[in-house]
């Protein structure tokens, strides 16, 4: 029985949680890639030539997609910060001792972890708090939605270009850590085969 404990309870929880968030990452994407190529329902002999056009669902489908799982992401994501808040406090204490020059400063390869890591932060910081703004302040037919802080105008740019921002870096940091996915994940599939041939005892 110890061969199948190849994985640790919180390497297999972390990595069910970036799942989540790989999952609902690319449903956002791919839902946001819709709406960026045709941005606005329009109305039948109006100015839009994109009017009726349908890709593989109805336009308000793929808005309860894109709110939905979006939402999900914010919730996995609000349980995925705190299981790594060690490591965030650890990393700024660090930055904080570099810049001061108290320690010596971090490999090529850490910086560029640590960059792309920050940046995945701000960005889905920025795309969250804007997707929330249009989960509740919806635009109406006919009329766009209300101003809290900012525009709707200005609100559908921060929420476009800091979600495309924190795709690329996902995807960057996706690559980094390529060969950890690949090694856990065949550790778990294998660890579930191994059980299923497990002969259970009456």
């Amino acid at each position: 029985m110890a061969a199948l404990k190849s994985v640790s309870p919180r390497t297999r929880n972390n990595w069910l949680i970036d799942f989540g968030l790989f999952f609902s990452g690319l449903i956002s994407f791919i839902s946001g890639i819709y709406f960026l190529f045709l941005p606005i329902g329009g109305y039948q002999g109006g100015r839009n030539a994109s009017y009726g056009i349908i890709i593989l669902f109805e336009r308000h489908t793929w808005e309860d997609w894109h709110s939905w799982v979006g939402l999900a992401m914010i919730v996995i994501a609000a349980i995925h910060i705190p299981l790594h808040w060690a490591w965030i406090v650890s990393m700024t204490r660090r930055v904080v001792n570099i810049a001061l020059g108290r320690v010596p400063s971090l490999s090529s390869g850490s910086k560029y972890n640590l960059v792309i890591n920050g940046i995945i932060g701000l960005s889905f910081l920025f795309t969250a708090l804007s997707g929330l703004y249009f989960f509740f302040f919806p635009a109406s037919e006919g009329a766009t939605g209300a101003t809290l802080v900012f525009s709707p105008t200005l609100w559908d740019l921060i929420h476009t270009w800091a979600g495309t921002l924190m795709i690329a870096a996902a995807i960057l940091h996706f690559a980094i850590h390529w060969k950890w996915v690949t090694k856990v994940t065949a550790k778990l599939f294998k660890t579930r085969s191994r059980l299923a041939q497990i002969p259970v005892r009456n």
